[in-house]
Protein backbone atom coordinates (compact mmCIF):
# COMPACT_ATOMS: atom_id res chain seq x y z
CA UNK A 1 0.00 0.00 0.00
CA UNK A 2 1.18 3.51 -0.66
CA UNK A 3 1.12 6.74 1.33
CA UNK A 4 -2.13 7.77 -0.33
CA UNK A 5 -5.44 7.73 1.52
CA UNK A 6 -7.58 4.61 1.37
CA UNK A 7 -10.46 5.57 -0.96
CA UNK A 8 -11.58 1.97 -1.57
CA UNK A 9 -12.03 1.30 2.15
CA UNK A 10 -15.53 1.83 3.52
CA UNK A 11 -16.28 4.46 6.15
CA UNK A 12 -17.33 1.64 8.50
CA UNK A 13 -13.95 -0.12 8.16
CA UNK A 14 -12.08 3.17 8.70
CA UNK A 15 -14.17 3.91 11.80
CA UNK A 16 -13.41 0.43 13.16
CA UNK A 17 -9.67 0.75 12.36
CA UNK A 18 -9.43 4.08 14.21
CA UNK A 19 -10.17 2.26 17.49
CA UNK A 20 -7.61 -0.56 17.18
CA UNK A 21 -5.05 -0.99 19.96
CA UNK A 22 -4.44 -4.76 19.60
CA UNK A 23 -3.91 -6.69 16.35
CA UNK A 24 -4.19 -10.48 16.70
CA UNK A 25 -3.68 -12.88 13.84
CA UNK A 26 -3.48 -16.48 12.79
CA UNK A 27 -0.13 -17.54 11.31
CA UNK A 28 -0.47 -20.33 8.72
CA UNK A 29 -2.30 -18.93 5.70
CA UNK A 30 -2.01 -15.32 6.89
CA UNK A 31 1.64 -14.62 7.74
CA UNK A 32 2.65 -17.59 5.59
CA UNK A 33 1.19 -18.90 2.35
CA UNK A 34 -0.37 -21.78 4.25
CA UNK A 35 2.11 -24.39 3.10
CA UNK A 36 3.59 -26.64 5.77
CA UNK A 37 7.12 -27.65 4.84
CA UNK A 38 8.45 -30.61 6.79
CA UNK A 39 12.12 -31.43 6.31
CA UNK A 40 13.33 -34.88 7.26
CA UNK A 41 16.91 -35.86 7.87
CA UNK A 42 18.40 -39.26 8.51
CA UNK A 43 21.52 -39.64 10.59
CA UNK A 44 24.09 -41.48 8.44
CA UNK A 45 25.67 -44.39 10.28
CA UNK A 46 23.19 -44.00 13.09
CA UNK A 47 20.27 -46.17 13.97
CA UNK A 48 18.40 -45.20 10.79
CA UNK A 49 15.98 -42.92 12.56
CA UNK A 50 15.09 -39.65 10.96
CA UNK A 51 14.11 -36.36 12.50
CA UNK A 52 11.64 -33.87 11.12
CA UNK A 53 11.99 -30.10 11.20
CA UNK A 54 9.42 -27.56 10.13
CA UNK A 55 10.25 -24.59 7.91
CA UNK A 56 8.22 -21.37 7.72
CA UNK A 57 8.66 -18.57 5.19
CA UNK A 58 7.72 -15.11 6.44
CA UNK A 59 7.27 -11.93 4.41
CA UNK A 60 9.73 -9.10 5.15
CA UNK A 61 7.06 -6.43 4.62
CA UNK A 62 4.92 -8.12 7.26
CA UNK A 63 7.95 -7.96 9.55
CA UNK A 64 8.37 -4.25 8.92
CA UNK A 65 4.66 -3.69 9.52
CA UNK A 66 4.67 -5.60 12.81
CA UNK A 67 7.78 -3.71 13.89
CA UNK A 68 6.05 -0.40 13.09
CA UNK A 69 2.94 -1.48 14.99
CA UNK A 70 5.13 -2.11 18.04
CA UNK A 71 6.88 1.26 17.60
CA UNK A 72 3.52 3.03 17.34
CA UNK A 73 2.10 1.38 20.46
CA UNK A 74 -0.21 -1.14 18.82
CA UNK A 75 0.12 -4.47 20.59
CA UNK A 76 0.28 -7.57 18.38
CA UNK A 77 -0.26 -11.26 18.85
CA UNK A 78 -0.16 -14.62 17.11
CA UNK A 79 -2.82 -17.24 17.85
CA UNK A 80 -2.11 -20.44 15.95
CA UNK A 81 -3.09 -24.08 16.07
CA UNK A 82 0.45 -25.32 15.43
CA UNK A 83 3.34 -25.33 17.90
CA UNK A 84 6.30 -24.01 15.94
CA UNK A 85 9.70 -22.88 17.20
CA UNK A 86 10.03 -20.90 13.94
CA UNK A 87 6.91 -18.87 14.78
CA UNK A 88 8.15 -18.30 18.34
CA UNK A 89 11.51 -17.08 17.00
CA UNK A 90 9.90 -14.72 14.46
CA UNK A 91 7.61 -13.33 17.15
CA UNK A 92 10.63 -12.67 19.38
CA UNK A 93 12.47 -10.88 16.56
CA UNK A 94 9.46 -8.64 15.91
CA UNK A 95 8.62 -7.99 19.58
CA UNK A 96 5.15 -9.51 19.15
CA UNK A 97 3.38 -8.99 22.48
CA UNK A 98 1.37 -12.22 22.66
CA UNK A 99 2.41 -15.61 21.24
CA UNK A 100 -0.17 -18.39 21.64
CA UNK A 101 1.01 -21.60 19.97
CA UNK A 102 -0.76 -24.98 19.82
CA UNK A 103 -4.25 -23.53 20.19
CA UNK A 104 -6.74 -26.09 18.83
CA UNK A 105 -9.54 -23.79 20.01
CA UNK A 106 -8.45 -20.17 19.82
CA UNK A 107 -11.12 -18.38 21.87
CA UNK A 108 -9.44 -18.75 25.28
CA UNK A 109 -6.18 -17.35 23.89
CA UNK A 110 -8.10 -14.46 22.27
CA UNK A 111 -9.79 -13.60 25.57
CA UNK A 112 -6.50 -13.90 27.50
CA UNK A 113 -4.73 -11.55 25.06
CA UNK A 114 -7.56 -9.04 25.25
CA UNK A 115 -7.57 -9.11 29.06
CA UNK A 116 -3.76 -8.80 29.33
CA UNK A 117 -3.72 -5.95 26.78
CA UNK A 118 -6.45 -4.13 28.71
CA UNK A 119 -8.62 -3.55 25.64
CA UNK A 120 -12.25 -4.02 24.67
CA UNK A 121 -13.40 -6.06 21.67
CA UNK A 122 -13.96 -2.84 19.71
CA UNK A 123 -10.22 -2.18 20.08
CA UNK A 124 -9.17 -5.58 18.67
CA UNK A 125 -8.42 -6.40 15.03
CA UNK A 126 -8.22 -10.08 14.14
CA UNK A 127 -6.94 -11.54 10.86
CA UNK A 128 -7.38 -15.13 9.71
CA UNK A 129 -7.87 -17.30 6.65
CA UNK A 130 -9.92 -20.37 7.58
CA UNK A 131 -12.85 -21.83 9.51
CA UNK A 132 -11.23 -21.92 12.99
CA UNK A 133 -10.84 -18.13 12.75
CA UNK A 134 -14.58 -17.48 12.42
CA UNK A 135 -15.49 -17.28 16.15
CA UNK A 136 -12.75 -14.71 16.77
CA UNK A 137 -13.64 -12.70 13.67
CA UNK A 138 -17.26 -12.57 14.84
CA UNK A 139 -16.14 -10.90 18.07
CA UNK A 140 -13.38 -8.56 16.87
CA UNK A 141 -13.95 -4.86 16.36
CA UNK A 142 -12.20 -5.17 12.99
CA UNK A 143 -12.37 -8.65 11.46
CA UNK A 144 -10.03 -9.27 8.52
CA UNK A 145 -9.79 -12.17 6.08
CA UNK A 146 -6.90 -12.57 3.66
CA UNK A 147 -7.75 -12.42 -0.05
CA UNK A 148 -7.36 -16.18 -0.49
CA UNK A 149 -9.23 -17.09 2.69
CA UNK A 150 -12.31 -19.32 2.76
CA UNK A 151 -15.70 -17.85 1.72
CA UNK A 152 -17.28 -18.62 5.11
CA UNK A 153 -14.74 -16.41 6.89
CA UNK A 154 -14.97 -13.67 4.27
CA UNK A 155 -18.72 -13.57 4.86
CA UNK A 156 -18.28 -12.57 8.53
CA UNK A 157 -15.33 -10.16 8.11
CA UNK A 158 -15.36 -6.38 7.78
CA UNK A 159 -12.32 -6.20 5.50
CA UNK A 160 -10.77 -8.52 2.90
CA UNK A 161 -7.10 -7.83 2.16
CA UNK A 162 -5.88 -7.10 -1.35
CA UNK A 163 -2.92 -9.40 -0.73
CA UNK A 164 -2.96 -13.18 -0.29
CA UNK A 165 -1.63 -14.99 2.78
CA UNK A 166 2.13 -14.81 3.19
CA UNK A 167 2.45 -11.84 0.83
CA UNK A 168 2.20 -8.83 3.14
CA UNK A 169 -1.27 -9.12 4.64
CA UNK A 170 -0.23 -8.04 8.15
CA UNK A 171 1.56 -5.02 6.66
CA UNK A 172 -1.57 -4.12 4.69
CA UNK A 173 -3.72 -4.22 7.83
CA UNK A 174 -1.23 -2.27 9.93
CA UNK A 175 -1.04 0.42 7.24
CA UNK A 176 -4.84 0.52 7.14
CA UNK A 177 -5.00 0.96 10.92
CA UNK A 178 -2.29 3.61 11.11
CA UNK A 179 -3.69 5.55 8.14
CA UNK A 180 -7.21 5.45 9.60
CA UNK A 181 -5.75 6.75 12.88
CA UNK A 182 -3.90 9.52 11.00
CA UNK A 183 -0.52 8.19 12.22
CA UNK A 184 1.00 6.65 9.07
CA UNK A 185 3.08 9.74 8.14
CA UNK A 186 4.45 9.78 11.70
CA UNK A 187 5.30 6.05 11.52
CA UNK A 188 7.17 6.02 8.19
CA UNK A 189 10.36 7.77 9.39
CA UNK A 190 10.49 5.41 12.40
CA UNK A 191 10.92 2.29 10.24
CA UNK A 192 14.14 0.43 11.01
CA UNK A 193 16.08 -1.88 8.69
Amino acid sequence: MSNTPLPSVSADVLARARKIKLFLMDVDGTLTDGGVCLISSTVVGGDGHSSVSEMKVFNAQDGQGLSLAHTMGIQTGFITGRSSPAVAKRAEELKVTFVCLGQAKKMQAYEDCMRKAGVTEDEVAYMGDDLPDMPLAQRAGLAVCVADGVPELKAVCHYITQRVGGRGTAREVIELILKAQGRWEEAVPLALA
